[in-house]
């Protein structure tokens, strides 16, 4: 299984509706950058690690693009040895992590992953609080996401 490194918005939003379980039960460890950590804001579970990014000119050059989350999120992604897998929803920092060849998902790809590992119930509900919470996603891809799990 490879490595997942967060950003900042998927903790947030997970928290917001006291679901951060659903990266533990999934991934076991969660990777953060300190920048991560500390826009999170709130005491990590032993469960997330923190690591520093080494490279601060890289990290603002990426910060030039996206913000410090995602931008240290992607300089951890690239430091990292080994087989790892970026959250990221923030389009401008898919599109430059698709640049870099690296691998990411997003919080609905992790919704589906738990559903299909008996993680959640249902995507729907937990969508439902995601909307609740101000999480925004077009009804497209809410339809698309539905669809893929069985819902719709």
């Amino acid at each position: 299984m490879p490595d997942m490194i967060s950003n900042t918005s998927c903790m947030i939003i997970l928290d917001n509706i006291n679901r951060l379980d659903i990266l533990q039960k999934l991934y076991q460890t969660i990777h953060l950058t300190e920048e991560v950590a500390q826009e999170f804001g709130k005491p990590l579970a032993n469960w997330m690690t923190v690591n520093v990014v080494e490279d601060k000119n890289y990290l603002r050059l990426l910060n030039a693009s996206v913000d410090l989350g995602e931008a240290s999120t992607i300089a951890l992604a690239v430091q990292m040895p080994g087989d790892h897998v970026m959250i990221l929803d923030d389009l401008k920092a898919r599109k430059l992590a698709k640049q870099l060849d690296l691998k990411y998902t997003g919080l609905l790809g992790i919704l589906l992953k738990a559903k299909q590992q008996n993680v959640i119930a249902s995507v729907s509900d937990i969508l439902a609080q995601f909307r609740q919470v101000n999480f925004r996603f077009s009804e497209k891809l809410e339809a698309e996401v539905l669809k893929l799990a069985g819902e719709l």
